[in-house]
């Protein structure tokens, strides 16, 4: 039910485009095509955007999206649509609205998808509890399948996460740790940068520690106040 109703969801983001340029006279096909090209742009924003370490890397990011938006519908309007029309397949082609190369309008667009789909994923993660759910993913060349309740905790390394099981054995996956939680869901807790642990298989060792399935991890002070409201506390649990 996740995957559909993220699936659902770019699908009325591209109708809800479409209806926007079918009032610039757009045809709904050429509505629908052009509202296809905000979706991956839109998504390397939401993914791209937590991997962004500084400022500028933030900006490059953001300036690298509207450039690409800002030339694939250049050569929507000034070639595809031209050999389209040539064929008999488009209506007449016709110059490229101003609103579909302005910066401030286009940035608007893709950050009310990225942050539309960023909190519609989190309302069908606490929906559609992950209870009995698996999760697939490739490690080292191999297709992997394991039960999400298995997963004690991830850790990254920029490069790869490291998936560690209640076993203790450990997965490596090329995933970023910020997908992998939003994917995961509120069963899981960031409480690190670079770690992501099960709710249900942790407790708060120190303020500045959590232990998970035997292993130490480290709180940064980031996440300090998130993890003392949401993990139980070793002490208490040892009274």
């Amino acid at each position: 039910m996740r995957i559909a109703g993220r699936i659902l969801y770019w699908l009325a983001a591209v109708a809800l485009v479409a209806a926007i340029l079918s009032s610039l006279d757009y045809s709904p096909a050429q509505g629908v095509l052009v509202g296809l090209i905000f979706c991956p742009c839109a998504l390397a924003l939401e993914f791209g955007m937590p991997k962004a370490r500084r400022p500028m890397d933030k900006v490059y990011l953001s300036l690298a999206v509207l450039v690409s938006v800002i030339l694939v519908i250049l050569i929507l309007h000034y070639s595809v649509w031209v050999i389209l029309t040539q064929e008999g397949y488009s209506r007449p082609e016709r110059d490229v609205a101003p609103m579909l190369v302005n910066p401030a309008f286009l940035g608007l667009v893709l950050t009310a998808l990225a942050l539309g789909d960023y909190f519609w994923a989190k309302w069908l993660a606490t929906r559609f509890k992950a209870k009995g759910r698996t999760v697939t993913f490739f490690s080292e060349r191999k297709s992997v399948t394991l039960p999400v309740e298995e997963i004690a905790y991830m850790e990254s390394n920029d490069t790869e996460v490291r998936i560690v099981t209640r076993s203790g054995d450990a997965f490596r996956n090329k995933t970023g740790i910020s997908q992998w939680e939003n994917l995961l869901g509120d069963s899981f807790l960031r409480i690190h940068r670079s770690y992501l642990v099960h709710i249900s298989l942790a407790v708060l060792s120190t303020p500045d520690t959590v232990l998970v399935c035997g292993k130490e991890l480290p709180v940064s002070r980031k996440y300090k106040e998130s993890v003392k409201g949401s993990l139980p506390d070793r002490k208490d649990l040892a009274e």
